[in-house]
């Protein structure tokens, strides 16, 4: 964890959020899973997304001692996931943690829906994506399967995914709708069998939330949207809407690019391979090995996002 913390955290991906002693309480906070997760903005940008607005919250109630996302991806399937959760560099993240929350599926189904926001239409293949979504609920059951071995201490949440496209035509909504609430079906069916407790964000933007979703090239939400789903979450976690947040309390933006997170990560692991060579070593460093393993994909996945289809 240590090894994965000293790189990651010179970027976005990975915040961790401490309080003092005195108020610390038992919440160590993992985020995992897809671009929603990490805090995709609809600008291919890297922000404060659900998890982090989550976070901040119980960080002010004193009900936090550490976060962070470096367990989220964009672009990240099941299949993904399910291999990351897996992975050696999660094991001590998942050890200690007492509180998770997953996104993932959304990118099984919607890399299969063509978009063409211009014309306001939507098209896919419907054997495909039964069959994609076949997939995701075998994939999501493992995910959970495995958290209940490798996160024993914490108390999962699956987070449900809203409809990402309103601008498109009304007549063009309902094939891709279905298909979405099936997903969500899955998630909550396979969040229940594992003990684990689904999050309903559809009602919060149902069919025409071109307010929570700007951008109608891109299926991420603004911040107002990703406060929709944070606030879902902290009503299902605290029974009440005593946690709810504000839109006044929404911090200001701060965006960073993927380019400026490939930069940062290149500067650090160059910093990192000139350390070793001082020492004379020839392997490279365990922190290099991590991300270029654990996080393969962010220039693989560059062309991907600027299609702008994933989650």
């Amino acid at each position: 964890m240590k090894r994965l913390l000293s790189i990651i955290g010179a970027t976005i991906l990975t915040m961790s959020l401490g309080v003092s002693s005195a108020f610390a309480q038992s919440e160590n906070y993992l985020s995992i899973g897809d671009s929603l997760a990490a805090g995709q903005t609809p600008y291919q940008q890297i922000d404060t997304g659900y998890s982090d607005l989550i976070a901040m919250k119980l960080g002010m109630t004193g009900q936090l001692s550490f976060y962070t996302k470096e367990l989220a991806f964009p672009g990240y399937t099941t299949a993904d996931v399910l291999k990351r959760v897996k992975s050696e560099e999660a094991s001590d993240l998942l050890a200690n943690a007492t509180l998770i929350t997953v996104s993932a599926g959304a990118n099984d189904l919607l890399r299969l829906v063509q978009v063409n926001p211009t014309a306001g239409t939507l098209a896919f293949a419907q054997l495909q994506t039964d069959y994609a979504l076949n997939i995701a609920r075998k994939n999501m059951a493992e995910i959970l399967d495995e958290l209940k071995v490798r996160a024993p201490k914490a108390k999962v949440y699956v987070m449900g995914y809203y409809f990402a496209y309103p601008s498109v035509h009304a007549t063009q909504k309902e094939g891709t709708n279905a298909q979405l609430v099936k997903l969500n079906k899955i998630l909550q069916q396979q969040a229940e069998h594992a003990g684990a407790v689904f999050i309903d964000v559809y009602d919060s933007f149902g069919l025409n939330a071109t307010n929570l979703l700007p951008n109608i090239s891109d299926v991420h939400p603004n911040f107002e949207g990703y406060r929709q789903m944070a606030n879902a979450f902290l009503h299902e976690y605290s029974g009440s809407k005593t946690l709810a947040i504000s839109s006044n309390e929404l911090p200001k933006p701060n965006p960073i690019s993927f380019e400026q997170i490939l930069e940062q990560v290149a500067k650090a692991e160059q910093k990192q391979v000139e350390k070793e060579k001082e020492k004379e070593k020839e392997k490279p460093s365990p922190t290099a090995r991590a991300i270029q393993g654990g996080f393969k994909g962010y220039a693989a996945f560059m062309e991907k996002v600027r299609a702008k289809e994933l989650f």
